[in-house]
């Protein structure tokens, strides 16, 4: 088992000012951290690499769509430029070290067009990561999709449809994150959901309810574990959160408040936690 933590606890991105934080990290019992990347040309690879192996870290790589991408347009140009953008997030993410690209890389965070899922979304959807599968086996990455709640988007939420695409999709290193915030607001048992995608798991977010310290909310914690437990889960357990202060960041993660006394507290907090439980 690996311990991870999102650097969005501190950083809408992560720059060459972020780097002194990596000793930080390292020194409070984290394995590795989670980077942001939504453009590859911005990102400080060679920077980042090199600040990495200096503190014996480990690194996952997070991402989004941003506006003008999108895997399920009905824009034949629009997907076509997606799956190439995606394909050089991958290249960056085996550049930097990364094996897991992990995020809701379907559609926009937010798209929510009032309706449901359309069959063609679907289609275009399991179309567009079977074209990945080269691009990620060459490289040596596992693509991780994230269901996410309905407040943010409408075209995956549970564990059983995030299961059911990657059946579709058929490539092993297209699998599934699946995070404990989301799965808390959309499943009826949580621990059900991780047995659910269980074959398919290639990344895991131990996010508390309220996005706080995990174990300090109402998340079904000895649940979740023990099914982690069952299902011979061996790969990353990151904590995701988000700075209370991070201005565009923050506010699309709907964090209108301090949820704790610091950012870093549920980080430094929360791996102790992880690590009493599933060390």
């Amino acid at each position: 088992m690996k311990f991870g933590v999102n650097t969005f606890i501190w950083s809408a991105s992560f720059e060459k000012s972020n780097l002194p934080l990596l000793p930080v990290i390292r020194e409070n019992g984290f394995d590795g951290v989670e980077l942001p990347l939504f453009r590859p040309a911005d990102f400080l690879t060679t920077d980042i690499r090199q600040g990495l192996e200096a503190n014996g870290l480990e690194c996952t790589i997070c991402s989004v769509l941003v506006s003008g991408f999108s895997l399920i347009s009905d824009d034949a140009d629009v997907r076509r430029n997606t799956i190439a953008h995606m394909k050089d997030c991958v290249k960056t993410a085996a550049d930097v070290g990364a094996k897991i690209i992990a995020g809701p890389l379907y559609s926009p965070v937010g798209y929510l067009p009032g309706r449901r899922r359309t069959t063609d979304e679907w289609n275009r959807a399991v179309e567009g990561y079977q074209a990945l599968g080269d691009t990620l086996t060459a490289n040596g990455v596992t693509l991780a999709i994230e269901p996410l709640n309905r407040f943010e988007t409408f075209f995956l939420n549970t564990a059983a449809d995030s299961a059911a695409l990657c059946d579709q999709v058929g490539h092993p290193n297209v699998g599934i994150l699946f995070d404990t915030f989301h799965a808390n607001i959309e499943e009826k048992d949580i621990a059900a959901g991780y047995r659910t995608v269980a074959k398919h798991l290639k990344h895991v977010h131990t996010c508390e309810n309220d996005r706080g310290i995990p174990g300090s909310g109402h998340v079904e914690w000895p649940a979740v574990f023990q099914a982690l437990r069952d299902i011979h889960y061996d790969g990353w357990l990151t904590i995701e959160s988000f700075g209370f202060a991070l201005g565009d960041l923050s506010s699309a993660a709907a964090i209108w408040r301090d949820i704790e006394k610091t950012p870093e507290s549920i980080a430094f907090e929360g791996v102790k936690f992880l690590r009493q439980n599933m060390g």
